[in-house]
């Protein structure tokens, strides 16, 4: 192998209600990247069990995910889609990397550090540990690009940092496999077996804050609805989000520089820009100086175009959940088999006896 065959990974947790941040920061990203990539996409349903271990309903919220990529436009024979736990080799390969990472390098990670809150003594193993499994999920299928959120660019950061320690601790054992590939870091030639994944962070609205609050992240785990717009909300519902969300009392400036120091005025514009595929500049260019009850209107409408259909394809494919598990079925089986592979090549790097 003289390089990485390119390969796009990204998945997706089933807690709670997808909503319009998931879609625009993820969702339709996939979407654009299946018409010229190799691509899998994921249900992680394991990295649920970090967030809440009991779930009344864990296999209505797989399928619901499973709902939304193929609603959205995901092609599940041209790609792969599939949940987590049918690959058990997530898990395994998730080990060897607990034992790769450093425990300083997990301590850094900010979302541990927000998640587990002020008693981190209560917080689960699981979530300690939960960058780790993200990095098998990648690594297992020698990904070499990932669509992500910022807030999960570190998380892809530490990826990097342990397919390097393993490439660089096992190298005299890999070289010889014939498996490895001749890359170079910094100034640095490595004979690596897993590469060095690159994120792909890019759009006008690549974290859509919160209705209420702009300075905070549109979140599944927010207590209010009304902070967020859900994939399955009815047309009724969205105009009546939009319409409450948080704004200020000034005009919408005519420049993007306008928008310092008014969160929930670039949110709007953001979300605007990303539902039209146009630059938030664009959209000032058309609705500067004008005041938020002429602007929040125009956005209503074009969430509902843009979100409607999805919304009830989205329902059409839940009433029948025998065509979700089948698509799952399939591409849990084609996962598989690619997961298999590196990890047999990984057992015979380590040294396991077969």
């Amino acid at each position: 192998m003289s390089e990485f065959k390119p390969l796009v990974f990204s998945g997706v947790q089933p807690t709670g209600n997808l909503h319009l941040g998931n879609y625009l920061g993820a969702i339709r990203k996939f979407v654009a990247l299946q018409d010229n990539n190799d691509c899998m996409y994921c249900v992680v349903d394991l990295h649920a069990l970090t967030a809440q271990l009991v779930h009344d309903d864990m296999p209505g919220q797989i399928r619901s995910i499973t709902a939304a990529f193929l609603a959205a436009g995901i092609d599940p024979q041209k790609h792969i889609v599939f949940n987590q736990s049918q690959v058990p080799q997530h898990a395994e390969l998730a080990w060897i990397f607990n034992c790769v990472a450093r425990m300083g390098w997990m301590s850094r990670m900010t979302q541990f550090k927000d998640k587990a809150g002020k008693d981190r003594e209560q917080a689960s193993l699981g979530l300690f540990a939960y960058p780790s499994l993200m990095a098998a999920d990648i690594l297992v299928y020698r990904a070499t690009h990932v669509p992500v959120g910022d807030d999960q660019k570190q998380h892809l950061e530490l990826t990097r940092d342990i397919a390097m320690k393993f490439n660089l601790d096992f190298g005299d054992k890999i070289r010889p496999t014939g498996l490895g590939v001749d890359i170079t870091v910094g100034n640095e030639p490595v004979h690596a077996y897993f590469p060095m994944v690159e994120p792909l962070i890019d759009g006008p609205a690549p974290r859509v804050m919160s209705l209420k609050d702009g300075s905070k992240k549109m979140s599944k785990s927010d207590p209010s609805d009304l902070s967020r717009v859900n994939l399955m909300d009815d047309s009724d519902t969205i105009s009546k989000k939009i319409r409450k969300a948080k704004t200020d009392p000034d005009a919408l400036p005519s420049e993007v520089a306008g928008l310092s120091g008014r969160p929930e005025a670039d949110n709007l514009v953001g979300i605007y820009a990303a539902l039209a595929d146009k630059t938030k500049a664009d959209v000032l260019a058309e609705f500067g100086g004008q005041q938020f009850s002429v602007f929040k209107p125009a956005l209503v409408d074009l969430a509902v175009d843009v979100l409607a259909p999805i919304t009830d394809e989205m329902r059409r494919l839940m009433a029948d959940p025998g065509h979700i598990d089948a698509v799952l079925r399939d591409g849990g089986e084609r996962a598989r088999a690619r997961a298999e592979k590196t990890m047999m090549e990984v057992r015979d790097i380590i040294g396991f006896v077969r």
